[in-house]
């Protein structure tokens, strides 16, 4: 095994996925049971996501699912990537994780990021606009001064304040500068702009300023990595994820993911083709060997010290067995009994 790697965490982010023929209710059970098979193979840390009014995502409330995540597993980290703080006022969240922190000390993350919403229906529903996102680092630091009991308002937060709940910045665009700014861990992706990704881990660490909640730049790069027999098994596992972001891109809703199977016999336009083409290029998949050197280049490239993994997929069966594999080729404890 490579030593870049051997010395790499690896993680989980689990978007709840719904797939045709399925419910919502299913999604978010498969989320609990997929944080169990984590925590089994050695994950460091499991998180879930923020979606609203998306029909293929089931996420809508991440600090109550990541409350039954943590209530059905012992010892894995689970958090948010992320809690989308400009939908919510700061003292809430902060009472959130206040909450889940003392139920699971020592466990809880806070993944935090700035999108507002999918589409102008879903913005005008949350009472948000576009320009919310501006005011993210101001947003961030009112939400940590809940934790540190420094509110100009004089109100004291129950129970964050004086607990420890370490925040994540996911960086999109000028995320590495606030991330850099505020002194916090930094969440890039995707793995597919290679080039995009290590220009803003290098800006990151070049603006890092030393915090309370970190003394040196923490980089974690998201992304799919597929894993398989072969490289065409490999592939088959991205399908379902890449038609439905094509799907969105020409139709402006984000479906239920398809079995691989019904989108190989789909006429697409040459727009969505383009676009579903796009999905399934310079993604992390393939056999162990071939996913193993690409690891390498990554975590050589960027520097990173964590992987956060996202792959999403129709077939249950085999997405739970790329993970064992991942688990496998990174030497992850409890991996080599499921080999």
């Amino acid at each position: 095994m490579s030593s870049v790697i051997a010395a790499t965490r690896f993680s989980v982010l689990d978007r709840s996925r719904v797939r045709e023929g399925h419910t919502a209710s299913e999604a978010l059970r498969d989320t609990v049971d997929l944080a169990r098979e984590a925590e089994r193979l050695g994950y460091h840390r499991f998180w879930v996501a923020e979606h609203h009014g998306v029909p293929g995502v089931a996420g809508s409330a991440p600090t109550v699912l990541v409350a039954a995540v943590a209530g059905a597993t012992r010892t894995i980290r689970v958090g948010t990537g992320g809690v989308m703080l400009p939908n919510h006022r700061p003292l809430v969240v902060a009472e959130q994780f206040g909450v889940l922190a003392s139920l699971f000390p020592d466990r809880i993350d806070m993944g935090l990021g700035r999108s507002v919403g999918f589409t102008d229906g879903v913005r005008k529903a949350l009472g948000r606009d576009k320009g919310d996102a501006e005011d993210f680092a101001a947003q961030i630091d009112e939400l940590l001064g809940w934790f540190q009991g420094t509110s100009p308002t004089g109100v004291h937060a129950r129970p964050p304040e004086g607990l420890t709940v370490p925040p994540f910045v996911l960086a999109m665009g000028e995320g590495a500068d606030i991330a850099a700014r505020a002194g916090l861990p930094m969440v890039i992706g995707d793995l597919r702009d290679r080039d995009r990704m290590r220009r803003g881990v290098d800006r990151y660490r070049a603006g890092f300023r030393p915090s309370a909640w970190a003394d040196e730049p923490y980089v974690v790069v998201s992304g799919t990595v597929a894993v398989a027999d072969t490289p065409e098994q490999a592939r088959r596992l991205l399908i379902p994820e890449a038609w439905s972001m094509a799907y969105s891109r020409t139709h402006g809703t984000f479906p239920p993911l398809p079995p691989a199977g019904r989108v190989e016999s789909l006429a697409m336009s040459g727009k969505e083709r383009g676009f579903y083409e796009a999905g399934l290029t310079g993604q992390l998949a393939g056999t162990e060997e071939e996913v193993e050197r690409a690891l390498e280049a990554v975590l050589k490239d960027t520097g990173a010290q964590e992987v956060l993994v996202t792959t999403s997929t129709y077939d249950r069966e085999a997405l739970l067995d790329s993970y064992r594999r991942l688990a496998a080729l990174a030497g992850l404890d409890g991996s080599a009994t499921r080999r």
